[in-house]
């Protein structure tokens, strides 16, 4: 299935959220697997849009980023391998603490290897993630009526970028404290990649949002 075992991983998913996962799978239709590129055959875990939306944004996520130890396959051989190391990049739940995320990962693999061999785990204490309040009646409305008035479409929410240590210290700071975040992508801005750009017509778009949400923040303060 691809799901990972360790139950230490996982977070009960708030109602709220779950909902919202539905709500933008709809209105993401099938974008939510089309945006990445599969090679080959190869398929995603499931075929419910909801669901890969929570995969990905409120269920534990495990990868091999990293390998030393072996050579290339150039100069391999049928040899024993004095050792080997793999990195591990491990993607939490937004409410889950990361010291004991990463103190479950070490006790499992540390715990029975198979055939008594030598398994050590090290690793630092992670980043833990940040998950927003609530918004406000007033902000909901703003949001769904800017959204409305600059892209035509209904507003919809899935969490991203939460590990984002300035957010998490902003939320503890002022717990009371709403937030919108934005960030200006669009189709195709390969965000963090090498060619990597801004899309002007959805810049404009995000531009207009906000300024409705300083507008509609303001009327409350007469």
């Amino acid at each position: 299935s691809g799901a990972i075992k360790l139950q230490d991983l996982y977070v009960q998913i708030p109602p709220q959220r779950i909902e919202q996962a539905k709500q933008a799978a709809r209105v993401l239709g099938d974008a939510v697997i089309d945006r990445y590129p599969f090679a080959g055959a190869t398929k995603p875990m499931g075929d419910e849009k909801a669901e890969l939306v929570l995969n990905r944004t409120w269920r534990p996520q495990l990868a091999v980023v990293g390998m030393d130890g072996y050579p290339a396959p150039e100069n391999a051989g049928n040899v024993l391998l004095p050792f080997s190391t793999a990195k591990l990049s491990l993607r939490l739940p937004p409410t889950l603490d990361a010291g004991a995320a990463v103190q479950a990962l070490k006790r499992a693999l540390e715990a029975d290897p198979p055939n008594g061999a030598t398994v050590e785990f090290s690793g630092k204490d992670g980043q833990s993630g940040w998950h927003a309040p609530a918004l406000a009646p007033w902000l909901e409305q703003a949001v769904a009526q800017a959204s409305e008035e600059a892209f035509g479409k209904p507003a919809t929410y899935m969490g991203e970028g939460g590990s984002i240590p300035f957010m998490g210290m902003l939320g503890e700071k002022f717990p009371d404290t709403q937030f919108v975040i934005t960030g200006v992508l669009g189709p195709q801005s390969n965000a963090h990649g090498p060619n990597e750009f801004l899309h002007i017509p959805t810049g404009k778009r995000i531009t207009q949002a906000v300024a409705r949400l300083i507008v509609a923040h303001h009327a409350r303060g007469r």
